[in-house]
């Protein structure tokens, strides 16, 4: 996968060097490169913004640079989508980010000031928010989308890994622990000591549900409803196995003469 990134803030992607999206870079399961957006400008200011039209306070980012800098990288990147953060995009979640990774390429606008020229959002693909409070700009919302999504490209973790991320099955993590055993009277629960699998993993999958109840009521209806589906799905299938057993033709065998 490749990412590009627009930005008028390059700097701020420093993060993106470090932990697991440097190792991902270094194995080559993605490309992320960061262009300034000045750079696509031509008046000798670099200018990126200007005041609204029809009055008001701030300013817009202009969108002869944004566009200039899309068709750019589209000839490097050419099946890529584009998405622009915003707080009028749809809310990041797990699913939109399983499904982004596996795209070819994206490009990532970065929103900024008081918001980003409307006729920009003719060549956006997906306007995409990751929640309902301010930000000084869209290179915050830019990393997390990078983050969450690179983690779920092929080869990056361990294969099980990030089918043990929070919100993966629409349910936060289980308590975690570490040595010691016993801290201020604090003891770590004796089931995670006890060295049967079995029951351990009995007993993060209660404590996940539990958790997830108490804390998030809405992720865990949306966990109930995909465990209906699941056996709904199991039930479906099951009859349809049953079915085509009981109209097999009985197997004839062929008599000695």
């Amino acid at each position: 996968m490749r990412i590009d990134i627009i930005t008028i803030f390059p700097d701020i992607f420093a993060p993106l060097n470090v932990s697991i999206v440097k190792r991902a870079v270094e194995k080559g399961a993605v490309e992320i490169k960061v262009w300034n957006l000045r750079d696509f400008t031509r008046d000798k200011h670099k200018k990126v913004d200007d005041t609204p039209y029809g009055g008001g306070k701030g300013m817009v980012l202009k969108c002869e640079p944004i566009f200039a800098a899309v068709k750019h990288i589209k000839k490097e990147n050419k099946n890529a989508k584009v998405i622009l953060t915003t707080p009028q995009g749809v809310l990041f979640n797990q699913k939109m980010a399983k499904e982004l990774s596996g795209e070819e390429g994206l490009i990532i606008i970065c929103g900024h000031y008081e918001g980003v020229d409307e006729r920009v959002s003719s060549i956006v693909d997906y306007e995409i928010s990751i929640g309902d409070y301010v930000l000084t700009g869209g290179e915050l919302p830019a990393m997390v989308i990078v983050d969450c999504l690179v983690r779920m490209l092929a080869g990056v973790l361990p294969e099980e890994a990030p089918r043990y991320d929070s919100f993966y099955q629409h349910l936060l993590d289980w308590p975690a622990y570490t040595k010691p055993a016993v801290f201020k009277g604090m003891r770590v629960p004796e089931v995670l000591l006890s060295g049967d699998h079995r029951k351990i993993e009995q007993w993060r999958k209660a404590q996940a549900e539990k958790r997830t109840k108490e804390r998030r009521p809405d992720l865990y209806r949306k966990y109930l409803a995909a465990i209906r589906r699941e056996d709904e799905a199991e039930g479906e299938k099951n009859q349809v196995l049953a079915h085509r057993k009981q109209n097999q033709a009985p197997a004839h065998r062929k008599g000695n003469k």
